[in-house]
């Protein structure tokens, strides 16, 4: 077997063994807009083949930006298209070409990467930890109703709180007339949000990938602000069994998330409301009059991330606490095992390798898990995957990693 880098040329061989790789026929050509190969960086991605040439597995990589807790957005990879033939699978192919791929994404000075996992029992031995969770919001049309806001001011009168109508108006577009406005919009928002990636401008223009990216008809509510600006969208569609979709919700506050989120809950002719990606935490059940209307029909992982180089990203990320902590810190995959004393002080960390006893002891997949501070430290200590080497260890290790709100990512890749 041998690992080699794709070339433009390669891209109808390429679609067609990740294709192959997953059972499925794709129904047109690779050439062209409106899919998620369009996107492709050719000469990022990999071929794995037989010693006469033939392509027998894949892996790509997406150059994305990601946004950490406390603002600080870094270049990052989004891996992708992961897969081997049925003919050739348990024999160390996935494996040569993930380790193939890491390698090279150290040389190119990368502090760490992400993917969104097929399956959840893949990624873990290569080092990747879920870090970021998305929610599936479905609300009856019935019981669609929002609550007066009870929070009162020192003088008794209600607060002006996202429930009530943000400052501005909703304007009703179809997507083919709002391309820019998305893309910008998107863009603002995703430099305030923890764990968001960007989307490069060749995904819009291509149309690569999922509504409301892709051309697919759609309509898009896109609230402006008092000033006529464009703050926040909210995509959908409705089906024939009058189902509202939401495909996502982009808001710069929670104002403007509960003013779109009126109007689709509003939708005449509808028997439920679906909101496709709610972050964890979201008070949209709480502005619900029946609290029990917004059911979580789908709760799981989305982003995973994978550390590439520790000390870097430690100090790249936001901190909310000052404190030291000394984590010990194995890399089965890459057959690495180090420790580190993590020092943070007003905001900034100092990561470098140390001798003093460790705090909590990690594999690299935790610390990919926890890097965002959307899963607690003291979580994975009570699964049994980290150990606590003293009665402290964990709740310093939650104050420590905790972001300023919770990550979320929606981009699909």
């Amino acid at each position: 077997m041998e690992i080699r880098s794709t070339t433009d040329q390669d891209l109808e061989v390429f679609v067609d063994t990740v294709f192959t790789a997953f059972g499925r026929f794709r129904e047109s050509p690779a050439e062209g807009d409106g899919f998620l190969w369009s996107a492709y960086e050719m000469d990022r991605n990999l071929f794995a083949t037989t010693a006469d040439g033939r392509p027998i597995g894949t892996t790509g990589a997406y150059s994305f930006e990601l946004t950490l807790p406390g603002g600080t957005v870094i270049p990052v990879t989004g891996v992708t298209a992961v897969g081997v033939l049925p003919s050739h699978r348990r024999r160390g192919v996935v494996s040569a070409l993930m380790r193939h791929q890491l390698a090279g994404l150290r040389e190119r000075g990368e502090v760490l990467s992400v993917l969104l996992a097929s399956e959840a029992t893949i990624y873990g031995r290569f080092g990747y930890g879920p870090a970021t969770y998305t929610t599936r919001l479905t609300v009856p049309r019935q019981q669609a109703a929002l609550a007066a806001p009870r929070a009162r001011t020192a003088a008794g009168t209600a607060v002006d709180t996202a429930v009530d109508a943000a400052p501005g108006s909703v304007e009703l577009l179809r997507r083919a007339e709002c391309g820019q406005i998305l893309e910008e919009v998107y863009d603002r928002y995703r430099r305030a949000q923890p764990g968001a990636l960007s989307r490069p401008h060749r995904w819009w223009a291509s149309g690569a990938g999922q509504p409301p990216i892709s051309p697919a008809p759609r309509y898009v509510a896109v609230h402006r602000d008092a000033d006529g600006v464009p703050d926040g969208y909210a995509s959908y569609c409705l089906d024939e069994a009058d189902t509202l979709t939401v495909d996502e919700t982009i808001a710069t506050d929670d104002a403007v998330f509960t003013a779109l989120a009126r109007v689709v809950l509003g939708h005449d002719l509808v028997t439920k409301v679906v909101f496709k990606h709610v972050p964890p935490g979201h008070p949209l059940r709480w502005q619900l009059a029946d609290f029990r209307a917004g059911q979580v029909s789908y709760d799981t992982d989305w982003l995973w991330v994978r550390l590439l180089d520790v000390p870097g990203a430690l100090s790249a990320r936001g901190w909310f606490t000052d404190g030291e902590l000394v984590i010990d810190v194995e890399d089965p995959f890459l057959g690495e095992h180090n420790r580190y004393l993590l020092a943070v002080r007003d905001g900034k960390a100092d990561c470098a390798p140390t001798d003093r006893e460790p705090d909590l002891s990690l594999d690299i997949r935790d610390l990919g898990a926890v890097y965002l501070g959307g899963t607690a430290p003291s979580t994975l200590v009570r699964a049994g995957h980290i150990r606590a080497h003293h009665p402290d260890a964990a709740a310093l290790a939650d104050a420590l990693f905790r972001g300023e709100r919770a990550p979320h990512c929606l981009h699909w890749f």
